[in-house]
């Protein structure tokens, strides 16, 4: 008979799965039972998979007990993914968490700074895989006593509640700053993304004290984050939901993706599209083009489309073409 469960974390054939009871994904702190140590099956292992992880936090799967243990033997279909290149591997891809009801992209103004191409490469393959993005700005209390850095912290966070992404200011300094994510990512599979060093563990370790999560530090001759989070997990939330802790990335390279759809993934962009002179428009310099109208009259922001033009000039992007 076969049960159902939820990976919380996969680090290759091995996986941690919370087993599901009466089609629930629920957690109870004193019932640790309900999770258990799973392997793939062989069938699985040999699946002509494209990706370097076949099964991924967040997944849904079918498995069964024997004698040697818990074997995996499918993995149901997702509802959304989120990818990107395999680090040392041009051809193969690596997805990141599956089935996410929420992206909240990490951010901070500084140590280390995160810039506005890096978000919008995030929210792009966000909207690209139909997962809800958030921007949270943390460490926010790094930059109390600098009115440039607040005035640049503001600015950036209009453009993207103007686009109408849910947008978070928080920090460790003023716990109370976490309450509204808190109620945002409440009964939620939510992942977590951005820079080594920019405060996730931090964050989950505020809004579920109990992990105890390993915290960073900054490396003082770079101003970045080193490494904690070796593998993407779930990690239950006694309020109700799961958070996806990730290692953190440095690059984001885009995959899958046509280059004629980039713009559709810019909120900003889409009332625009199929308005344009040419139905093969790229937005770039060609003639009646309403996204360069639009652009003029500072209905998009330059921030934006800058990030869209790098999108389209990315030589890793551009490999990766369908």
């Amino acid at each position: 008979m076969f049960m159902k469960g939820l990976v919380l974390k996969s680090t290759g054939s091995y996986c941690k799965i919370l087993l599901i009871k009466n089609n629930e994904a629920i957690f109870h702190q004193k019932n640790k039972s309900e999770i258990i140590d799973a392997v793939l099956s062989g069938k699985l292992r040999l699946q002509n998979i494209k990706s370097t992880n076949p099964v991924v936090a967040g997944d849904f799967v079918h498995l069964h007990q024997t004698e040697n243990g818990w074997l995996i033997e499918d993995i149901l279909p997702r509802k959304n993914y989120i990818i990107r290149k395999a680090t040392n591997q041009s051809k193969l891809t690596h997805i990141i968490a599956a089935n996410i009801d929420l992206l909240c992209v990490i951010a901070s103004i500084s140590v280390p700074r995160t810039s506005v191409g890096f978000i919008d490469r995030l929210l792009v393959t966000a909207e690209a895989y139909s997962i809800p993005a958030a921007l949270v700005f943390h460490k926010t209390d790094l930059i109390e006593d600098d009115k440039d850095a607040l005035q640049y912290q503001q600015d950036i966070a209009d453009i993207y509640k103007t686009i109408g992404y849910p947008v978070f200011l928080t920090s460790l300094k003023h716990k109370e700053s976490l309450e509204p994510l808190k109620k945002t990512i409440h009964n939620k599979i939510t992942l977590l993304a951005g820079h080594s060093g920019v405060g996730k563990s931090s964050i989950i370790n505020i809004l579920q004290p109990h992990l105890h999560l390993k915290v960073g530090k900054i490396s003082i001759k770079h101003l970045k984050g080193m490494h904690t989070t070796t593998y993407a997990e779930l990690l239950p939330l006694d309020f109700g939901g799961f958070i996806v802790d990730t290692p953190g990335i440095k690059e984001f390279s885009l995959v899958n993706m046509d280059r004629y759809e980039v713009s559709h993934y810019f909120p900003e962009m889409r009332k625009f599209l199929g308005q344009c002179k040419f139905n093969n428009c790229l937005h770039i310099n060609e003639p009646e083009c309403k996204i360069l109208y639009a652009l003029e009259n500072s209905e998009i922001h330059s921030s934006r489309y800058h990030s869209y033009l790098s999108i389209l000039n990315d030589e890793d992007f551009r490999t990766m073409l369908k």
